[in-house]
């Protein structure tokens, strides 16, 4: 079986972090290394998954990256997980939970030739979303990413195939294109999106690019609720809107 490596970044999310690893303790396939990468924590973050590990279906390893930000995080793990032997990855966040097909899914899909797969993104079920959060703003994200495909920043010449909808926090693809391309953005989560570099990048270099409405994760809605739909949703659009400090990015 072709290695499968799984990254978390996590920062600070010893009361969250628990929901992902169940997650994944019940996918249907098992058959990968977890990599959660510990980006500075203070509340005991990695000690929760080092007791996880004890009892888990498959390798779990703690790393730690200092310099902050989900990005930065996520590359250490990526490049971690190649070093040891992974051709085959994925990434999920610390407060995500992961459909049971989730890893399945994703290994079928890069199996059957895509290079990069991009994700679909629903509410967290024991979050309780209300009619708005489970409808009105996931149609909101989905129309920004119609207009983030006509872009001009999105249609330079370079790129091999369209831009989709792509979520960090939903993510597989190969390790291949992953070093090829340069991989994930180092920089703090205020910076940038990540993600959209990622694909960025991914899309000069291949046309095995995605999207898959059947590979599914559960995301928080904490930023929603903490910040608003408006100002939510222009943090995703490129940044538009931020708190007044870094700590206020990071909502607990």
């Amino acid at each position: 079986m072709t290695a499968f490596a799984v990254v978390v970044p996590a920062y600070n999310e010893a009361a969250s972090i628990g929901d992902t690893l169940e997650a994944l303790a019940a996918q249907t396939d098992t058959g990968f290394r977890l990599v959660v990468v510990d980006n500075g924590s203070t509340d005991g973050t990695g000690d929760v998954v080092r007791t996880f590990a004890a009892r888990a279906p498959f390798p779990v390893e703690v790393i730690t990256e200092t310099e902050r930000g989900a990005g930065t995080a996520a590359d250490t793990g990526f490049r971690h997980a190649i070093a040891a032997g992974a051709m085959l990855l994925a990434r999920t966040d610390a407060d995500c939970r992961p459909a049971p097909d989730w890893v399945a899914t994703a290994r079928a899909y890069l199996i059957g030739g895509a290079a990069l797969v991009c994700g679909r993104s629903v509410p967290r079920r024991d979050e309780r979303p209300s009619w708005p959060e489970r409808h009105v703003f996931p149609t909101a994200v989905r129309a920004a990413a119609l207009y983030g495909r006509f872009r001009r920043a999105h249609r330079a010449p370079g790129f091999r195939t369209p831009y989709v909808l792509v979520h960090g926090h939903n993510l597989a693809l190969t390790a291949d294109l992953y070093l090829t391309c340069g991989g994930t953005a180092r920089e703090p989560l205020e910076a940038g999106s990540e993600d959209v570099t990622l694909l960025n990048r991914a899309r000069r270099h291949t046309d095995r690019i995605i999207r898959a409405e059947d590979l599914v994760v559960e995301a928080s809605l904490r930023r929603l609720r903490a910040w608003g739909a408006r100002r939510t949703l222009l943090w995703y659009w490129d940044r538009r809107w931020r708190p007044g400090s870094s700590a206020e990015v990071h909502v607990r």
